[in-house]
């Protein structure tokens, strides 16, 4: 074989399998047979001249080789990419798909919502959107955007913060009439509470009064679950007392299903950020999704721009609601 046979789908299997480190992953994300991804590999190898990878039986690492092929290859499919997004730019459609992860909940309950309308709008444009609140690899997933609700740790991901998520104490009316109201910070020791089991401390709840004095209870309760959306049903179950982002709960709080308590005490609000993979920033669907996710995420319920005043939304309870 020569260099001729260096084509663009071999360069791209060899891309993805680099960045995986495995060849059944890779086949499935393509949707090919395994014996294809193994053939795409071995005859990039050959038209190279020099192996690229090194196959265990439990991963495939790159040579040295393969490593200074990797860069240029990624390099050369980012370029290929860029010109035909130019090349369809002259007829303004962008097209092609782009791979969002989101936290499981806020993409379930919003975020999925905001891709129907962004495809009204691009509607050549594909997206595959990944649910998952682990912290994930963007480059070796495949994933093109991330959105994240905490703090984050340095990287050479692009970063954009979205905003800043605010949160409540809340229970449903049913529980308060039972349980009774707390009316000060330390009443929460003697309620049942829903603990998210994936947030580190949740066993202490950390509140700031009007006057910005700092409170610090401990938070128990016999339920803790990893998911938001299985934390709102517990909630309006009447299981308990739980700290929830506004914009899980938003509809309950409206049509009384849910009590906001301890009205004169804050919770910390959580960042909202977007992780974009540098080598596809520049892409023209990923860029458009960007700005799009940017823009209408400020919209919903909780969420603060950056940079915005907050607007407290103080609710009483009203007592009437508890029998």
């Amino acid at each position: 074989m020569d260099k001729s046979d260096v084509t663009l789908e071999r360069m791209r299997t060899f891309v993805r399998v680099a960045e995986r480190g495995s060849l059944s992953a890779v086949a499935r994300e393509l949707g090919v047979g395994q014996s294809t991804v193994t053939r795409h590999l071995r005859e990039l190898e050959e038209a190279v001249g020099v192996p690229l990878l090194s196959r265990t039986t439990r991963r495939v690492t790159m040579t040295d080789e393969g490593s200074r092929y990797y860069a240029s290859s990624v390099h050369v499919l980012r370029l290929v990419e860029q010109a035909v997004d130019e090349a369809r730019g002259t007829r303004g459609a962008p097209a092609g798909t782009v791979r969002l992860s989101c936290t499981a909940a806020f993409g379930v309950m919003h975020v999925s919502r905001l891709i129907f309308a962004f495809q009204d709008r691009y509607p050549d444009v594909g997206v595959d959107l990944s649910l998952t609140d682990e912290r994930i690899d963007l480059v070796r997933e495949g994933v093109d955007i991330a959105l994240r609700l905490g703090p984050l740790a340095d990287s050479s991901i692009k970063l954009r913060a979205v905003g800043q998520s605010r949160r409540l104490l809340v229970a449903a009316p049913g529980y308060l009439a039972v349980r009774g109201i707390p009316a000060v910070p330390q009443d929460l020791s003697g309620h049942e509470g829903i603990r998210m089991s994936n947030v580190a401390g949740s066993d202490i709840l950390t509140l700031q009064g009007q006057s910005g004095e700092p409170y610090s209870v401990p938070f128990g309760g016999r339920f803790r679950v990893d998911h938001g959306l299985a934390a709102r049903e517990a909630l309006v179950a009447g299981r308990g007392i739980a700290p929830a982002h506004q914009w899980l709960v938003d509809d309950l709080l409206a049509t009384g299903r849910l009590t906001a308590i301890l009205p004169d005490y804050s919770l910390p609000a959580v960042p909202l950020s977007m992780l974009i993979v540098p080598e596809r920033a520049g892409v023209a669907r990923v860029r458009l999704l960007v700005d799009f996710l940017s823009e209408q995420i400020g919209l919903i319920p909780g969420i603060e721009k950056p940079g915005a005043k907050p607007q407290l939304r103080k609710t009483s309870i009203d007592t009437a609601q508890i029998v």
